[in-house]
């Protein structure tokens, strides 16, 4: 994994970013698990993330993984958007894009609260889900109406809103620091969500709070 050619990576990811690609930045992701480093809350010891985990019919993430804490398995959830989506109208108010993506993500939390037997049949059991939506450039976000919307939606939203530029973030910590990234060694890819059911089956952490979860 040291050996990752960083100047191609960031050749893709400039190009997704021109482009204003999602479908390309989502490729880039799946290749480069360690562009997430960022969105962990614990950096070392890190479970693997899973891609396009699907639920309830329509819904589904592009991203999801564990945080295998003390207090109960809290699992995270991921939305990618488009790397240059247009956030706000020009009367300051978010744009349809945004709003729409935070629907999207509220409807997986209101399918999971109507449907808890769906969280033990994909996730084996959870103690609080994290929901991230990435969305839009670091410089979009920077304006100040921008700025003052995102720090009250995200003190008041079960929903945390992040600019793409966590991906740039990774990406120059890896080129100056590759030791900090030893965890992600063990799973450089996204895994297909077929595997996630057999992970968390045969992850023994997982086995005490599944029994709780009964």
């Amino acid at each position: 994994m040291h050996n990752l050619d960083t100047n191609d990576i960031k050749d893709k990811l400039n190009q997704a970013f021109k482009n204003n690609s999602e479908i390309e930045l989502l490729k880039i992701l799946k290749d480069n698990s360690f562009l997430f480093y960022e969105l962990y809350s614990r950096k070392y010891g890190i479970q693997p993330n899973f891609k396009e985990i699907s639920f309830g019919g329509e819904l589904r993430c592009d991203f999801a993984w564990l945080n295998d804490n003390s207090d109960g398995p809290e699992w995270v959830l991921v939305e990618i958007e488009k790397p240059n989506m247009k956030l706000f109208k020009k009367n300051n108010e978010p744009s349809m894009e945004l709003n729409h993506a935070i629907e999207q993500v509220k409807s997986w939390d209101r399918y999971f609260n109507e449907n808890p037997n769906e969280k033990k049949r994909i996730f084996g059991a959870v103690a609080r889900f994290r929901y991230i939506l990435i969305a839009g450039s670091i410089e979009d976000w920077s304006t100040n109406n921008a700025l003052k919307w995102r720090k009250h939606h995200n003190g008041e939203s079960k929903i945390e809103i992040r600019s793409t530029n966590v991906f740039y973030k990774a990406l120059n910590l890896f080129r100056t620091h590759k030791e900090e990234f030893w965890s992600f060694k063990k799973n450089p890819i996204s895994k297909n969500h077929s595997e996630l059911k057999d992970y968390w089956e045969n992850y023994r952490y997982m086995d005490l709070h599944r029994k709780l979860a009964n």
